[in-house]
């Protein structure tokens, strides 16, 4: 699963002064946000109770599981979270009411088939209410929490199973440098057109070369702002430059 503050619509040539947050609902790197875009599609959220909603681990499992693997049954996505299918079946009917996740037919009870509505979802911090600001924080620093907890967890077991290949390829890396709004704008946008590359791929098994596994993408860029280290005076033209690190 991938979020980014502060991404633009990819097909923008402007600044649009929005901060948004994005997440694909699978460990992968998200595409852009734009309905005309290759890769998932999305839908915008600016609901503090839909954030909420996502807000907890068994529901971002879920939610997870039924992206890659989908259509899934409670008692399915109870096997694979190490949950109860009672308590699978409870955190589904939560998501079904705001409309994250729908019957896919077929089956009665815990045996039914359900499916994500959209494989994608984006929040803005823009006109955005207190509610809606603390919600969106929230979810994004749970989803944080989760793609840091499971690169450490890849590499570890990755190693451990004596797979070295895939464990030299799982790789982060950090660099920092002294950019304007614009080039970090610019180089974000760069990063995240890299991440979508194969975006079809997570959607369309047909696409997926042979050995292929589920990888997950993250990447953000932002301001460093470190204590005493000031932004370089502003030019003639008012334009700021400040610190970015990205990782």
């Amino acid at each position: 699963m991938s979020t980014r503050k502060g991404a633009r619509r990819a097909h923008t040539t402007s600044r649009t002064g929005q901060a948004t947050g994005e997440a694909t609902l699978a460990p992968t790197g998200a595409g852009a946000a734009d309905d005309d875009a290759a890769g998932p599609s999305y839908r915008r959220l600016s609901d503090p109770r839909e954030l909420q909603a996502l807000a907890h681990p068994v529901r971002l499992g879920i939610m997870e599981l039924l992206t890659v693997s989908g259509p899934l049954t409670a008692t399915e996505l109870a096997d694979r979270l190490d949950e109860t299918p009672a308590n699978c079946s409870w955190h589904l009917r939560k998501l079904a009411e705001h409309a994250f996740v729908e019957e896919a037919g077929g089956g009665i009870g815990r045996q039914r088939p359900w499916q994500v509505r959209a494989v994608g979802l984006a929040w803005d911090d823009v006109d955005a209410t207190p509610s809606e600001r603390r919600a969106g924080r929230a979810l994004e620093d749970m989803l944080l929490q989760r793609q840091i907890a499971r690169f450490q967890q890849a590499r570890v077991q990755l190693l451990d199973d004596g797979e070295r290949d895939w464990a030299d390829a799982a790789t982060s890396s950090q660099h920092a440098s002294w950019l304007t709004v614009e080039e970090l704008d610019e180089l974000n946008l760069e990063i995240r057109a890299v991440l979508g590359r194969y975006a079809e791929r997570l959607t369309d098994p047909s696409q997926r070369p042979a050995g292929s596994r589920l990888c997950e993408l993250v990447a953000w860029g932002a301001p460093l702002l470190l204590p005493g280290v000031d932004a370089t005076p502003a030019d003639s033209t008012g334009d700021l430059t400040g610190e970015v690190a990205g990782a």
